[in-house]
This record gives structure tokens, C-alpha cells and sequence, in this order.
């Protein structure tokens, strides 16, 4: 397996440093789940694999505020791990999870195995839930991610790592923010603490 070098990493970034700011690159499209089964579904119909290996089924979240991430070890956001496990510390006690979903959908800019990202990930003080690396945009996207994709539209799908789509206690989406909303960012906090005060839903 190919592993990343430090090397490596600084070209990633220096190729980060030439895309304008204002735009990020094209995308692939992402096959929307039908819309008539995405309405039927919440978040917690979906299975996710931890980035051990264990089942990671979203139901165990059922109650809680999800912030959903597609996160990359080798980006010029990937500071932002900092910033989202101060969001799980602050908010956890009150519901509130975040699951980080490795992926080397944008420039490769992630390990090739997930015991090299979960190594990265502990050097970076991550605790919070980390799925196995994945695609969330493309024809491969996880199941998920299409669903987020009919709900909120292609417009609100990931086109860089580090976008959140924030999920609420009844596991329907709320909103998506993009990659360069940082975790620290008001309009991200607000939303988080506004779906916290929701009453937790039904079983």
C-alpha cells in the first residue's frame, strides 16, 4: 500500500494553495437516492463501517444531533479536527455527536488504509466517531450521503472535505454547511444548540 510522505503531503497542500478561494473544483455527481424512498428514511436507517472494522449501524445515534464530516488527513482544512472535537467536548454531555467520514474523493488527499488515518487521527487528538474511508460524492457514494443528497440537493453536496451536514435529534437532516464554515463559526454553533433544544424524538 502506498503511503503518503510528508513529501507528499506539502504537495497536497501547495496544490490546495492554487484553487481559487471564491470556488472549489467540479465535482463528480452524486446519484440521488430516489426521492419517494428518501423521503421515507431518516439518518438512522443507515449502516456505516467503523474505521475499525465494527459494525457502525447510524440507529445508535437515534435521540442525539449529528454533525455528519467528510474529513481528509492532507488538507489545507484538515486544522479543522481541532476545531470539531472542541465541538464534541462542548456539546456530547447535551446529545450531540460528531461522525467523521474519511475520504479520498477530493485530490486523494487521505491515507489509502484506515489504520493509517486512525493513527493520524489519535497523532490529532480525534475522539470523536470515525467511520472507515469512503466515498461521499460520485457514482460509489455511501448510501448516506445519496440519501443527503435527495434531501438536500446537489447544490448542498460535498465538494471539498470538512462538510458538515447537521442532523437532527429525529434523524432528518437540518442543514449542510460547507467546507469553509469553520467549527468555531457562529451560524454552525447556533444550529447545533437550536437542534439541541429540540425535544429528543420518539422511539
Amino acid at each position: 500500500m502506498r503511503k503518503k510522505t510528508v513529501a507528499g503531503a506539502l504537495i497536497g497542500l501547495a496544490a490546495f494553495a492554487g484553487i481559487a478561494w471564491a470556488e472549489f473544483p467540479s465535482t463528480p455527481a452524486t446519484p440521488p437516492m430516489p426521492a419517494a424512498e428518501a423521503a421515507k428514511r431518516t439518518a438512522w436507517d443507515f449502516n456505516l463501517v467503523a474505521i475499525d472494522g465494527a459494525p457502525m449501524p447510524m440507529k445508535q445515534y437515534r435521540g442525539k444531533v449529528v454533525l455528519l464530516v467528510n474529513t481528509a488527513s492532507f488538507c489545507g482544512f484538515t486544522p479543522q479536527y481541532d476545531g470539531l472535537q472542541k465541538l464534541q467536548d462542548g456539546y456530547a454531555a447535551k446529545g450531540f455527536t460528531i461522525v467523521g467520514v474519511p475520504s479520498g474523493d477530493f485530490k486523494n488527499q487521505e491515507y489509502g488504509s484506515n489504520k493509517e488515518i486512525a493513527g493520524f487521527c489519535k497523532t490529532k487528538g480525534v475522539r470523536f466517531p470515525l467511520a472507515e474511508k469512503a466515498d461521499v460524492v460520485g457514482p460509489n457514494a455511501i448510501p448516506v450521503y445519496r440519501w443527503a443528497a435527495a434531501r438536500l440537493g446537489a447544490e448542498n453536496t460535498p465538494r471539498w472535505n470538512f462538510h458538515k451536514y447537521l442532523i437532527g435529534r429525529d434523524g432528518r437532516l437540518i442543514a449542510a454547511f460547507g467546507t469553509r464554515v469553520d467549527p468555531a463559526d457562529p451560524k454552525l454553533r447556533g444550529a447545533i444548540e437550536a437542534a439541541l433544544k429540540a425535544a429528543p424524538a420518539k422511539a
